[in-house]
């Protein structure tokens, strides 16, 4: 007995000690992905995509599992066709959709000189000619439908978008969402641009067309409708609803549900000024839409009833609350919706939300084993008074085994967007559970241009990135570094894209209060962002007009602002990362800034990534990202 209790008392130091792993680059690229297919036919059960990097062969693998609704052992499935009904399937059967790229532009050398077959050259006459991290080559995506046999194309492969220079899918996020059969098996709903080159690269005007499969015709649903209009989808009635913003050129209006039942248009989520309406999913009975929204710092499930030909007021109800994102909605069975949900110390798994309560049930477990090992990090919500008297959201997240006794060093994390929510996401890059776990506190501001706190709150970001924005994130480090844990002689400031110009800004204008900073893909410079970047509409916007439009004072106001024009006030240790393959903040923008920095006198180092666009997507590229980035925080800090 006494042998027994010794050898009791040996095990408990280590499993205390197994408790206090923290999480490391390494753990976090053996992370499995979670990513949801859908319900199967017999609505039985879920099947889910699992997606684990394979670091030493620097890809990653993927297996499809499928789990009982109520939870239970996973099962890898290996023909999801038997399991699963595809909507590439006509709804009578009859027919599929896929979609090809169709070549349709010369672009190179060759194209134009057949004697030429080894010439190296791209020629263009409009811009678009590059796109996120792609050259254009002359070939379009284009929607294709044919009869079907066994689950595939059997016959002539129809195009519907015949000598079109557009796509569908849409680039360079769209995917087969943006094509979808009509309940009747007659027509075909799908997404495109229908403008080309210059024109498109300043235009956000996206349209729903619907093709005719017996006349071969097509007609626009939403003609007038002159921002983004994505995501058709139709209810069980055949009535069609799709996410739509109202303003061409800017990529971040408010997006609402519009729902279209052939007798009556109605826009369900405009009532309410601070829903920005994200993915969304038809009630079985087709009386209501699910849909998930930011609000206050987190991504939430809420619900619209449609009330028909009706003049009733749709009511709109958030049914989850907690600290914690919904990422994806699966489906409904069972009064009971299954979704993705994640927060800063866990990656996406499926739960299950009792539509009526609210309650959630977990039921996958991909990476418990590893969180099983590890002491997770502490979240906290603070607010703070802005300079402008406002109230704002920052998150906090504190090292494990935090102790308030102890001094810190705190990070001041920019969040990119500009507006894009900072909420409890679970990223693979910039991990806040990873980032704490290194012994910072991470400060992250829901500063100005956020979705979730109002219309307004979202907009006044545009058009001043140097102004009350930045004044924001200063607020958040002032008042958070009161707190006596923090250790004021070691701050530091990180971001990427927007964040990345928020450091390169900040590096101006700190006055002391930062150790080193770290900017991934920032903008550098306002006038050469303007000439190279690939969606023109996006600068038009946000600086209000080009740099050379001495008559337009809100642009000159805009472009005066560009970090480049006080880089003689950088006095700070900062490292830059940089994409070779990102034309959205191109090559330039991140070897000016450590071109300046070098020549200043600074102490300054440059990653560069010849293969990577605006993120850091191959295993080991990430981990030579992650590894550098706290070297360099352990050496400047």
């Amino acid at each position: 007995m006494k042998k027994l209790l010794f050898s009791i008392i040996l095990l408990i130091p280590a499993a205390l000690s197994a408790q206090q792993n923290t999480m490391t680059p390494e753990l976090l690229w053996s992370l499995g992905r979670v990513s949801a297919i859908g319900l199967s036919r017999d609505g039985q059960s879920i099947i889910y995509n699992v997606t684990t990097p394979d670091v030493a062969l620097n890809k990653s693998t993927t297996k499809m599992y499928s789990i009982p609704i109520g939870g239970g052992t996973p099962q890898e499935v290996s023909n999801v066709d038997s399991l699963y009904a595809s909507n590439r399937i006509s709804p009578d059967g009859k027919y599929i959709i896929t979609d090809s790229a169709v070549k349709l532009k010369k672009v190179y050398g060759k194209d134009y000189y057949n004697d030429l077959p080894l010439s190296n050259v791209q020629i263009y006459e409009s811009l678009n000619y590059r796109h996120w991290d792609t050259w254009e080559d002359g070939a379009f995506n284009h929607v294709f439908y044919a009869p079907v046999s066994n689950g595939k194309p059997a016959g002539t492969l129809t195009d519907i978008m015949p000598n079109e220079p557009y796509d569908c899918p849409t680039k360079p996020f769209g995917d087969e969402a943006d094509y979808i059969w009509s309940p009747d098996s007659k027509h075909i709903v799908y997404v495109t641009k229908k403008v080309y080159g210059t024109e498109y690269a300043v235009s956000t005007n996206t349209d729903l067309y619907e093709y005719d499969i017996t006349s071969g015709t097509t007609k626009n649903l939403t003609e007038g409708m002159m921002g983004y209009d994505v995501a058709p989808a139709y209810s069980s009635r055949g009535v069609l609803a799709w996410l739509s913003m109202k303003r061409n050129g800017y990529e971040s209006d408010k997006q609402d549900i519009v729902v279209d039942n052939g007798a009556a248009r109605v826009n369900l989520t405009q009532q309410r000024d601070d829903i920005h309406a994200g993915s969304f999913k038809w009630s079985n009975d087709g009386n209501n839409i699910y849909f998930i929204a930011p609000v206050n710092g987190t991504e939430q499930l809420f619900v619209v009833d449609y009330p028909g030909n009706t003049r009733k007021m749709p009511v709109i109800k958030q049914l989850t609350k907690g600290d914690f994102d919904v990422n994806e909605i699966v489906g409904e069975i069972n009064k009971h919706l299954i979704i993705t949900r994640s927060d800063f110390n866990h990656a996406s798994e499926l739960y299950s939300v009792d539509i009526a309560k609210g309650d959630m049930q977990q039921l996958t477990f991909t990476n418990d084993k590893v969180y099983s090992t590890l002491a997770l990090c502490k979240t906290e919500r603070r607010f703070v008074t802005t300079t402008d008297n406002k109230q704002m959201l920052m998150w906090i997240v504190y090292p494990p085994n935090f102790d308030a006794t102890k001094k810190y060093p705190a990070l001041l994390y920019c969040q990119g967007g500009p507006q894009s929510p900072l909420t409890q996401f679970y990223s693979f890059r910039w991990n806040m559970q990873l980032i704490a776990s290194q012994g910072y506190i991470v400060v992250a501001p829901s500063r100005r241009g956020m979705p979730g706190f109002g219309t307004q709150w979202n907009e006044q970001v545009s058009k001043d990135w140097g102004g009350q924005v930045l004044q924001d994130y200063l607020s958040a480090i002032d008042v958070f570094s009161k707190e006596q844990f923090v250790d004021t002689a070691h701050r530091g400031c990180i971001g990427a894209s927007f964040g990345g110009f928020s450091v390169y800004a900040l590096e101006g204008i700190h006055n002391g209060r930062f150790k080193t900073f770290i900017a991934h893909d920032g903008i550098f410079d306002f006038r050469s962002m303007y000439g190279t970047t690939e969606e023109l509409f996006f600068e038009n916007w946000e600086k209000g007009g080009p740099y050379w439009d001495s008559t337009n004072a809100v642009a000159q106001r805009s472009f005066s602002q560009s970090p480049s024009n006080f880089v003689s006030r950088w006095n700070t240790p900062i490292m830059i990362v940089q994409g070779g393959k990102d034309f959205r903040v191109p090559t330039g923008q991140g070897l000016q800034a450590f071109q300046a920095a070098q020549l200043l006198g600074i102490k300054s180092k440059l990653l560069y990534f010849p293969d990577e666009n605006h993120w850091v997507l191959k295993p080991q590229n990430a981990l030579v990202w992650q590894r550098q980035f706290f070297d360099w925080l352990k050496e400047t800090l």
